[in-house]
């Protein structure tokens, strides 16, 4: 790549461009404020694809399927962030000893099925919904007897290939407690890095899925949504929002982030806790 590309900025005609394909294809909203953030990430992408200029690689990504490699590729790039397992400890101090107890309690009095499926969407690399997997481990001593299922769904489709594959860094696993990381993980010690046991990942499955659709299927008992609505203005975060609530069964809970800013819009749900638990 010149010197020139590497110096190239977006310019505000460009940013408009870009934002408006961001915003129609994936509901994330890039403000101008992003200009320089969105020119350093396109930079990248003009170096892998060969290409000279910010209005040569749009013409290019603007025509892209959902399925295309480079798109995938370059909405990644924009949607980057941060994900470890046990993020936002307290979810998942409610998860496990509030919401899986209550359950247990609930089953054993024959009041309800031994079942969960739960929905982990925007999913990104697995994180979450191996945290969820860890969480339902530790609290039923004998799952054999339930069926247990774990969608995880992102609109990356290299995000969800790695999900698939279970394996974490040393980062990623590093607030998960001793005694589950040694009972459902393997270590692999030459490349420093842990993956899910069976006991996890037979609940586990991930597939592309565009938050802006309905995701076909059957209603789950809990949803968790974090840290993906705030990249949403409020149409978007209402189009979303109506195909999540679709999708939970009637006594059920919707786990938002806490700077997700959705509580306003979510009017016939009931909040159960200060850390946004909603209950239809």
């Amino acid at each position: 790549m010149t010197a020139a590309i590497l110096n190239l900025q977006i310019t505000d005609s460009q940013l408009a461009k870009y934002a408006k394909l961001i915003y129609d294809r994936a509901g994330i909203r890039i403000s101008p404020q992003k200009k320089t953030l969105l020119s350093n990430r396109l930079r990248r992408r003009l170096r892998a694809t060969e290409l000279e200029s910010f209005d040569d690689y749009f013409r290019i990504v603007s025509k892209l399927s959902d399925k295309d490699p480079e798109w995938d590729a370059f909405l990644q790039e924009i949607t980057t962030h941060e994900t470890y397992l046990f993020r936002d400890m307290s979810h998942w101090d409610w998860f496990q000893d509030e919401y899986l107890k209550q359950r247990l309690s609930l089953t054993k009095a024959g009041k309800i099925r031994k079942s969960l499926r739960i929905w982990s969407a925007a999913c990104s690399t697995g994180d979450e919904a191996c945290t969820i997997a860890t969480c339902i481990a530790s609290a039923i001593n004998d799952t054999s007897q339930w069926k247990i299922e774990i969608v995880g769904t992102d609109i990356g489709i290299g995000a969800v290939e790695v999900a698939k594959e279970a394996t974490f860094g040393g980062r990623a696993m590093q607030h998960v407690p001793d005694s589950s990381r040694r009972k459902y993980f393997d270590a692999c010690k030459s490349t420093s890095t842990w993956t899910a046991k069976s006991t996890l990942t037979q609940w586990m499955k991930f597939h592309t899925h565009n938050l802006l659709n309905p995701l076909p299927g059957p209603p789950f008992d809990v949803i968790f949504l974090k840290n993906v609505l705030i990249y949403f203005d409020t149409p978007s975060k209402q189009k979303v929002l109506v195909h999540l609530l679709k999708s939970l069964k009637k006594t059920s809970y919707l786990v938002t982030g806490a700077a997700e800013g959705v509580s306003d819009l979510l009017q016939g749900l009931q909040r159960e806790t200060a850390w946004r638990h909603f209950k239809p």
